[in-house]
This record gives C-alpha cells, sequence and structure tokens, in this order.
C-alpha cells in the first residue's frame, strides 16, 4: 500500500485528522483497507495501488446500479451539456417530480436537495411548520444525519440543540406510546428509518404492528409520519420502504441511491404538507442542478426494467445463504441480519467486532471489500458470477480466520 500510505502521510498535514466524517472510518477498520480509490467500474473497486475488490458498501448507499453504469452517465453528460445550473433550473426538475409523484404512493409534490442530512431536515421544518408544535420523537441510537439536531456523537453541538427531539426505542410499541403520551399535544412528527440499521448493531426489520401504531398516533395528534427513505429507498422497494406492509407516510426523506452516485437527495410529501413546505425557507446553491436529476430519471428507468429490489435481495439472499455455510462448516457462529439487499454480518460473542475486523481483514486482501459493523449494500451491478467469486474468497478467508 506503498501509494495510499504516501497520500495518507500527506494528508495528515492538511486535512484534520487525515480524513473527516464517515470517511475517516478506516481509523478504525484493519490496516488491509485502502484509504484511496483510483477507479471504479460496476461493482468493482480499484485502490490506488492497483488492488481489485469486488465492492459490498457501495460508497455507503449511493452506488446502485453499477458505478459508471453507462445509460445513467451518459443521460447525465446529455443534460450537463446543454445545462447544469443556471439562474433558474432547467425542466428536467418538473419531470423527476412528476416522476417520483407518479411512483410513490403517497407523494402528491416533491422537492429536491443534495443530501439525507438536507432531505431529513426538511421533513422536521415541514412537520413543524404545520403542526406549529415542536416535539419530534426520534428512536434512540437512529442515524438520521450529521447535522447538529441529529448527531449525538459528537462535539460542538449543545444539549440544547436536542430538547425538542424525545426518545422511544424502534419496534416497541409500549417505549412508543409512553413517549407520545409525554408530549400530547406538542408533537409536530415522528421520525423512523425503514427498518432499524443502527451501525454497531443488529438489524432489525420493521414490526408491522409498530409502523401501525406510528401512523395511529400521528394520526390522532395531527403530527406528521416521517419516514427516513435516504439509506434503504430503492433498495426494498421501488415504493416508499414501508409501502409493503401498508403504512405511508407524510413526509418522507431520500437520498444515496436516487441518482446512482450524482448528488441528489428529494423530499416527498402529501397533499396535508404542501402549504407547509411553502411557509419553510430552504434552498443551496448547488441544490437546482440538472444533470443530477437526468441521472435520477435514468436511475428510476433501470430499477424498474430490472426489479431492481427484487434482483438485490435475489443476489443478497445467495450471499447469505453462501455465507452460511461456510461459517457453519469452518466452526464459526455468525449472525446475518436485516433485508439481504442491505446486509449486516456480525460474529457470536464478538461484542467489540474484533472477530469480524480479522474476518474483513482476511477477506479484502482475498479482493472483497464487506463491513465489520455497518450494514453494506447490493447493488444491480453485482452478478451471480460475482457473487460466486466472492464466497470462494470468503471459504478461504473462514478458513484462515481460525
Amino acid at each position: 500500500m506503498e501509494r495510499d500510505n504516501e497520500l495518507r502521510e500527506r494528508a495528515a498535514q492538511v486535512i484534520p485528522g487525515g480524513m473527516y466524517g464517515h470517511m475517516s472510518v478506516l481509523r478504525r477498520m484493519p490496516p488491509e483497507y485502502p484509504q484511496y480509490f483510483e477507479r471504479a467500474d460496476g461493482c468493482r473497486l480499484w485502490d490506488v495501488d492497483g488492488n481489485e475488490y469486488i465492492d459490498y458498501m457501495c460508497s455507503y448507499g449511493p452506488m446502485i446500479a453499477g458505478y459508471g453504469n453507462p445509460r445513467i452517465r451518459a443521460a447525465a453528460d446529455a443534460q450537463r451539456a446543454r445545462l447544469d445550473i443556471a439562474n433558474a433550473p432547467a425542466a428536467v426538475i418538473v419531470d423527476l417530480a412528476e416522476r417520483l409523484v407518479q411512483q410513490v404512493t403517497h407523494a402528491e409534490w416533491a422537492m429536491f436537495a443534495k443530501n439525507g442530512n438536507d432531505a431529513t431536515t426538511i421533513c422536521v421544518m415541514c412537520a413543524r411548520a404545520r403542526a406549529d408544535n415542536p416535539v419530534i420523537l426520534v428512536a434512540n441510537g437512529a442515524y438520521h444525519g450529521a447535522q447538529p439536531w441529529a448527531n449525538y456523537m459528537s462535539k460542538g453541538t449543545p444539549n440544547d440543540e436536542h430538547q425538542y427531539f424525545h426518545p422511544y426505542q424502534f419496534n416497541d410499541v409500549t417505549s412508543l406510546n409512553e413517549a407520545a403520551s409525554k408530549v400530547r399535544g406538542r408533537l409536530a412528527g415522528i421520525i423512523v428509518s425503514a427498518f432499524r440499521h443502527d451501525a454497531g448493531h443488529h438489524q432489525e426489520l420493521t414490526d408491522p404492528g409498530f409502523a401501525r401504531r406510528v401512523r395511529e398516533i400521528c394520526d390522532e395528534e395531527q403530527a406528521a409520519l416521517i419516514l427516513d427513505d435516504v439509506r434503504a429507498g430503492l433498495r426494498l422497494s421501488l415504493d416508499a420502504s414501508w409501502s409493503a406492509i401498508g403504512v405511508h407516510p407524510d413526509l418522507s426523506a431520500w437520498g444515496k441511491g436516487l441518482a446512482n452516485g450524482e448528488p441528489l437527495a428529494a423530499v416527498l410529501g402529501n397533499e396535508l404538507y404542501r402549504d407547509a413546505m411553502t411557509k419553510i425557507f430552504v434552498t443551496g446553491s448547488f441544490w437546482y442542478q440538472a444533470a443530477p436529476m437526468a441521472a435520477a430519471i435514468e436511475t428510476l428507468d433501470v430499477l424498474r426494467e430490472l426489479n431492481g429490489p427484487r434482483l438485490m435481495g435475489h443476489l443478497g439472499q445467495q450471499l447469505r445463504d453462501g455465507l452460511y455455510e461456510q461459517a457453519q462448516r469452518h466452526g464459526h457462529g455468525i449472525i446475518q441480519s436485516g433485508p439481504p439487499q442491505m446486509p449486516t454480518l456480525m460474529f457470536e460473542d464478538d461484542p467489540k467486532a474484533e472477530k469480524g475486523m480479522a474476518f474483513c481483514g482476511l477477506a479484502i486482501k482475498e479482493g472483497v471489500f464487506l463491513h465489520p459493523w455497518h450494514n453494506m449494500f447490493l447493488s444491480t451491478a453485482h452478478t451471480e458470477e460475482d457473487i460466486g467469486q466472492t464466497l470462494e474468497a470468503t471459504d478461504r478467508a473462514f478458513r484462515q480466520l481460525g
């Protein structure tokens, strides 16, 4: 890793900590993990030292249809050649809004931003604008972005930033009821993830009874059900992720895979929140870029044609089944949680992820990029051949794990 180490040394001089945000996570990862990449194609990455990896992080989610997908890249490039950013938006903003309203059951309007941070924050503001109440219920440990109101992990945010965000336990109806009863008459909304995907923990699929109770409380209190679909959106469903259990949000936040890596986020809402959305002011110099919107339309087409959620689920299940068989054969206890499109792999009796780290360090030396404590991501660019090659590599890693 000669080139990678050189870049790390240079970065340490000009970037605080050498790297920041979730891209600094390599400080907690096995030493075999590269910090810098040179190129990408399909579901493959090459680091700056020329090592090739089958990628199961997909840029932490944005890559959903393949790095450099030729159709999506062509759509973005064609729009960029005509107009990307100007004194007002290109017509494609209307095209994309219409498309999302047509595709997502609860949506009757759409607006666009750049990051999941933007989208979840806009949802919170819109909920408060309609209710004229301050309180939002947030699940313990849930991640809704790095902005101050949602950031409990770091310095730089006064405790007062969190005074109107009250906790409940995801999937726990009793906890939810207790939290709601304490703020009756002051509730603006309840924000929920598509499923519990807290980093460092086993994932939990959403209990339909819990989802229905969230909807009931919001209806009783005239508060917004806010679905954070930034991470899961378009991987579990081409509709909002709770559509499969028959629970529809009032507001939903989208990002990551929406434009296959082009910078774009969206907020979708129902008619009840249309007027409230006009009462708040949110914007950004680059929020109206046209090329990412063109990329998003093409991404939605690709995913629809391939039935992307089903394809990713099929491939993810193949990977899950193969890993289970290998772990059993080599005498290792593993826990695989979450939906197969977004799997988490952890080891039994491994509270500090030490065994997981060792396994992932061995796997990356075999050319497979996994993660020991964060959920991973499948894409439509993965193939059965990629899964087969991955399982050959993980079989060797399990054998070496001891």
